[in-house]
């Protein structure tokens, strides 16, 4: 999803709740520089995406791990199970990105990227259609909400392939 829209709220609660690991690609990629360069015009690194594939690999071959990043086309198709793709409507984005300081292109850019589904695209795209889904993040209750649908579909995941 979207900068804004409640991923790392959402994965680091679901993987307490399911006993599952959580990675936050964008905090693994700037505790271990895994950068390829910076771009001026947003004021932000340049994820080195191939270094990161190799520092997860182990870990995500070993399964249970709640992956948080906002795009999700290099990642290996073999590594999910279920991909979610947050989404939040314009009015609630616009405050919390103004809130993260986010100004001008950078800003704009990013209410269009979620006006446009690009991200969902992206990982329709990426992935097999069926394991995608796109869930509203606005409100505390669509939080709650989410957390309840993805929990029982991991016990249901558990119970068909264990």
């Amino acid at each position: 999803g979207t900068p804004g829209v409640g991923k790392t709220t959402l994965g680091k609660e679901l993987a307490s709740r399911a006993g599952l690991s959580y990675v936050n690609v964008g905090d693994m990629a700037k505790e271990g520089e895994l950068y390829e360069g910076f771009d001026e015009e947003y004021d932000c690194p340049i994820l080195d995406e191939d270094r990161v594939v190799d520092e997860l690999e182990d870990r995500m071959s070993e399964g249970g791990v709640v992956v948080d990043y906002h795009g999700c086309d290099f990642f290996p198709e073999r590594w999910f199970h279920i991909v979610f793709v947050l989404r939040t409507e314009n009015s609630f984005l616009y405050d919390r990105l103004q809130s993260r300081g986010y100004t001008g292109k950078k800003l704009e850019d990013n209410i269009q990227c979620e006006i446009f589904q690009t991200l969902y695209e992206e990982a329709v795209l990426s992935y097999k259609k069926e394991i995608v889904h796109q869930l509203p993040s606005n409100t505390p209750e669509d939080l709650e909400r989410n957390l309840d649908q993805i929990m029982q579909w991991i016990e249901q995941w558990m119970k068909d392939n264990n």
